[in-house]
């Protein structure tokens, strides 16, 4: 039996931001999968279930699964291992979907947080799954509004300068320093602010809950708001349990 994966993604947290091709692959579906990333989180599962509901047919006929994901082991002492052994959990999570869930003929659609090709395991996982050949899957990808793209748009900034290269890349690779083939970087997954390690002079334009009722925006001159921005981010934190943040960083004017 085939399998039929569309794999979603629905922006970074704007309702609005949920394209039309996302609400036609929406309306496919037999099966809507809505991941739990525990109670920490359960707001986004509470959003993906609102986008589901909005904008798809009332009378589509399709199903609502909800799934635990699991949790990387922070504490590991070896990063890559440490992620290649939470790669192997999900795939197992959602390969059992795939074998209980699904019945002849029928598409399922993984609703996918922001823009899946961009530093999001879901892709990986699904490739991991279809090499494995266990059972025929045919998946396909519909791209979704990334945080890079809510960030730059809420500052009203476009992300690069004339003539200038820009990388993106997480905190933990900026803490071994500012990239030297880039005038401008944006950086994802960084929960211990290594902004902090850079240059003060560097511009920075800092985003966290992007498209949400929650959003937060700073901007300026590193050295003037990035204890600013470190407080905002562990305020929010602790109000809501976790945190989504972005940023760009631009190097310093010459002259």
């Amino acid at each position: 039996m085939k399998r039929k994966v569309l794999i979603v993604g629905i922006g970074a947290g704007n309702p609005e931001h949920v394209t039309v091709q996302a609400i036609a692959a929406l309306n496919q579906a037999d099966i809507l999968f809505i991941p739990n990333k525990g109670d920490e989180k359960a707001d986004l599962a509470q959003l993906r279930h609102a986008i589901c509901e909005r904008f798809t047919a009332a009378d589509s006929g399709h199903r609502l699964v909800d799934f635990d994901v699991p949790e990387r082991d922070r504490s590991h002492p070896a990063y890559e291992q440490g992620v290649a052994d939470w790669h192997d959990a999900v795939q197992q999570v959602y390969e059992r979907l795939l074998v209980e869930e699904f019945s002849e003929g029928e598409t399922g659609v993984f609703l996918a947080w922001g823009e899946p090709a961009l530093y999001d395991s879901m892709l990986r996982v699904f490739e991991r799954i279809a090499a494995k050949g266990s059972f025929d899957l045919d998946y396909e990808v519909v791209p979704g509004i990334s945080s890079v793209q809510a960030l730059a748009a809420a500052h009203k900034i476009p992300l690069n300068r004339i003539g200038e290269s820009i990388l993106i890349t997480t905190g933990r690779k900026l803490a071994e320093g500012f990239p030297a083939n880039a005038d401008s970087v944006v950086v994802m997954l960084d929960g211990q602010c290594a902004f902090k390690t850079v240059d003060p002079d560097t511009e920075i334009y800092w985003g966290a809950y992007l498209g949400t009722e929650d959003e937060i925006l700073v901007s300026g001159r590193l050295g003037d708001v990035a204890q600013k921005i470190e407080r905002l981010r562990r305020e929010a934190r602790d109000r809501k349990g976790w945190i989504m943040d972005t940023y760009l960083l631009r190097k310093p004017r010459k002259g």
